[in-house]
């Protein structure tokens, strides 16, 4: 993700579209898009503030109210497979994708038998 161009060069086209120049010069004479142009003259108008907001942030993983139920699921059954654990999960009304089962194990520490054969 590409960092945010600075405020010194949001208040400067902000204050030359307050000027009067049409936003389509203010775009070209400091190299940047029109849609920005518009952007932040309307956040600088909205809130007074050219500042860019917030971006990122942490997303709360959607398993982990379930954790106790996987880990007591993989430990009564340690030959359960990602998709056994899925259907189960759906059973319950979680409906999730295997990529999501995945990173959630994983990030965990939690362990899974990756196929039915059993030795």
């Amino acid at each position: 993700m590409t960092a945010p161009i600075s405020n010194d060069l949001r208040e400067r086209v902000v204050a030359a579209v307050s000027g009067g120049e049409s936003i389509r010069a203010v775009a070209a004479r400091f190299g940047v898009a029109a849609s920005s142009v518009v952007k932040w003259s309307q956040r600088h108008r909205a809130t007074g503030s050219v500042r860019p907001a917030k971006m990122g942030g942490y997303r709360k993983r959607i398993l982990e109210p379930h954790r106790d139920f996987i880990a007591e699921r993989l430990a009564q059954n340690p030959h359960l497979t990602l998709h056994g654990l899925k259907a189960e999960l759906a059973a319950r009304g979680i409906t999730v994708s295997h990529n999501t089962i995945w990173e959630f194990l994983r990030s965990q520490g939690l362990r899974f038998k990756k196929n039915t054969v059993c030795p």
